[in-house]
């Protein structure tokens, strides 16, 4: 399995429970064919799920970012052999970090690694995504929220392990890990996953 740089290892806990909804109007697109995946891809990540994934029009999760300026750097070199396993979009500080798609805030939490971060998953538990390195949550931002594509949930930083002369967004989206550890599966590359810019509705 591909290692992400930014995430560390927490005990294992059980999905929340969602809260109410919070609702905001959704870009819409036609659907093409399923785009492929660049780099390499874990065995427990199937041609199914990535069909799953494009029917999500994934959002460049940090405003202003537009799909030909951002670099895919999912495969870059890491320590021990790691890849990355996510990307680094590259923000001011403060920029706002929007939801990359609707889902349920399952987990907010801060470390020496990602710094302060948020895990969220979609609705029917298939995958996860991880945002690291932020300055702050968005205000009353909590556990078990639904939030919609598009939606601030957060802003650019450099806390964990980021340099501080470098704000940026680690984005990184997974397979839903086995069992309890359901924010530590696989990760797959979003890049040419995404099918809308940056931009709020």
């Amino acid at each position: 399995m591909l290692a992400a740089c930014s995430r560390t290892r927490a005990e294992p806990e059980p999905l929340p429970a969602p809260r109410p909804p919070e609702r905001a109007p959704a870009p819409t697109r036609a659907i093409g064919p399923t785009p492929g995946h660049n780099g390499p891809r874990d065995a427990a990540v199937t041609d199914d799920d990535l069909d799953a994934l494009w029917q999500r029009q994934l959002m460049i999760p940090v405003e202003g970012a537009a799909r030909h300026t951002i670099r895919d750097n999912f495969t870059a070199p890491r320590g021990n052999g790691r890849l990355h396993g996510a990307l680094d979009l590259l923000a001011p500080r403060g920029t706002p970090v929007m939801a990359a798609t609707d889902h349920i805030i399952g987990r907010l939490a801060e470390g020496p690694v990602g710094g302060i971060v948020i895990y969220a998953y979609d609705a029917d538990e298939r995958f996860v995504y991880y945002y690291a390195h932020l300055e702050r949550y968005r205000r009353g931002l909590a556990v078990g929220d639904r939030v919609a594509k598009g939606s601030v949930i957060g802003y650019v930083g450099t806390t964990g392990n980021a340099s501080p002369k470098t704000p940026h967004l680690h984005f990184q989206v997974m397979k839903r890990g086995r069992g309890r550890a359901w924010w530590d599966g696989p990760p797959i590359n979003p890049f040419s996953f995404f099918a809308f810019d940056g931009i709020r509705p």
